[in-house]
């Protein structure tokens, strides 16, 4: 089968501090179709990564293998020193590891403040930094709509929603797909300002996003997938400078 070259590291560069989530060999098949190719990838302790990739390239298929989604799967998954290879998305959520989908995924048929108090509970170490009072105050917008339903939101409000439900569960990592998509301009300015206070809290971060400009301006390290393999990967630095980066990304 054709597939890309193997990864190639910039720099030698493990996650700084302690590895929170580390996968190795990770391949991912829907029905026959191989979809991931033995890909590995790290995620320090407060870290953020940014994944790259055109569409089709496995970026979505390899957050949700991490989460437990794709059952069709192989290699090794561990979160803070757990092997979570088999784990499903429940005990992925469990354990600290919130997921801001691209399709949003907010109850339309409940209020902003439903939505967000279901989602709420304390951090593993009995945090409870990120209440309801903080998340009305990083997203203002919602406090302004804090009783209408989320089938009565903007799509960028519905993303704020999403966010702000994710961050109320205290996550160890969020995984944020594509959180600008489709968004007006005003309103993706509003997410990365989000996303940079997110990154400041400590919260390790994957992003997706098309904007590959600011994804490497605002993560550590960075990894490009190209037909289900990791073609490049290094500090985010080193990787908008390759010179391979605009033929992998098709830019």
């Amino acid at each position: 089968m054709d597939t890309a070259a193997p990864a190639t590291a910039i720099e030698a560069a493990p996650p700084a501090g302690e590895v929170l989530l580390e996968a190795t060999g990770v391949h991912a098949w829907y029905a026959s179709s191989h979809i991931l190719h033995g890909v590995d990838l790290s995620i320090g302790r407060g870290e953020t990564v940014g994944l790259l990739g055109r569409n089709g390239m496995g970026k979505s298929t390899l957050i949700r293998t991490l989460l437990g989604h794709v059952t069709q799967r192989e290699g090794r998954i561990r979160l803070m020193g757990r092997d979570l290879s088999r784990a499903r998305p429940h005990e992925m959520a469990r354990l600290g590891v919130a997921y801001v989908p691209e399709g949003r995924g907010i109850f339309p048929n409940l209020t902003v403040r439903e939505n967000l108090l279901m989602a709420a509970r304390a951090g593993r170490d009995g945090r409870n930094t990120w209440t309801l009072d903080r998340v009305l105050q990083t997203f203002p917008r919602l406090g302004e709509r804090i009783g209408n339903g989320g089938n009565q939101l903007s799509g960028g409000e519905q993303q704020m929603l999403s966010i702000g439900r994710a961050l109320m569960t205290h996550p160890e990592l969020i995984i944020l797909d594509e959180a600008t998509e489709g968004l007006a301009p005003l309103i993706v300015a509003e997410i990365w300002r989000v996303i940079g206070e997110i990154r400041a809290s400590g919260i390790a971060t994957l992003i997706v996003d098309r904007d590959y400009r600011k994804v490497l301006a605002r993560s550590d390290r960075a990894l490009v997938l190209q037909k289900g393999v990791a073609v490049l990967q290094g500090p985010s630095e080193a990787v908008a400078a390759s010179p391979a980066l605009a033929g992998y990304l098709g830019v």
